[in-house]
């Protein structure tokens, strides 16, 4: 199976993320005020970072809209970003046509059902290891970690690896 992943990962151009479930633990933090926060993990950031720096263009469509992932999203050169869009098939295809991409240039990362219509549609669409299980019975692949815990991470490092640049980013740290 991996190497299937990886031969749907060499044409990848734009890697999609959700962000609930996916680039955090799936839990929602609200305080007093009604104010909501949200954690993230600098191992997944990180990640993002050398996707875009070896040339794949990167997005976020969530359902939910919150300051606090624009913010996110501006720190770690997220090119486009879509927030409290419940169909994401049509800001997917809204992206394509504004990219001039196909589906099978894109790499999906999701966790639940909104998901899954992208997933289906995209070249590469995976799943997190805590994703819906009907969710990753239908998607291309699993992540080996889970939403929040490094998942987007090692789907960077999975397009990178299958377009031969990934020994490069890292060595650049030795």
């Amino acid at each position: 199976m991996h190497e299937q992943l990886l031969q749907r990962a060499l044409d990848v151009k734009l890697a999609i993320f959700d962000v609930d479930g996916v680039l955090t633990d799936g839990k929602l933090y609200f305080l007093a005020d009604g104010s909501e926060f949200k954690t993230f993990n600098t191992l997944d950031g990180h990640g993002i970072k050398m996707l875009i720096a070896s040339g794949v263009c990167t997005a976020i469509i969530s359902g939910r809209k919150t300051p606090v992932v624009e913010r996110r999203a501006q720190n770690l050169g997220i090119q486009h970003l879509y927030q409290g869009r419940e169909d994401k098939l049509v800001v997917l295809d809204e992206l394509l046509a504004k990219l001039q991409l196909s589906y099978a240039q894109v790499a999906y990362l999701g966790d639940d059902l909104p998901d899954l219509p992208v997933m289906r549609r995209v070249g590469l669409g995976m799943a997190v290891a805590s994703a819906d299980r009907f969710v990753r019975d239908n998607a291309h692949g699993v992540t080996l970690a889970r939403g929040g815990e490094g998942a987007a991470r090692e789907f960077c490092e999975l397009i990178m690896r299958a377009q031969g640049n990934l020994d490069h980013a890292q060595a650049a740290y030795l």
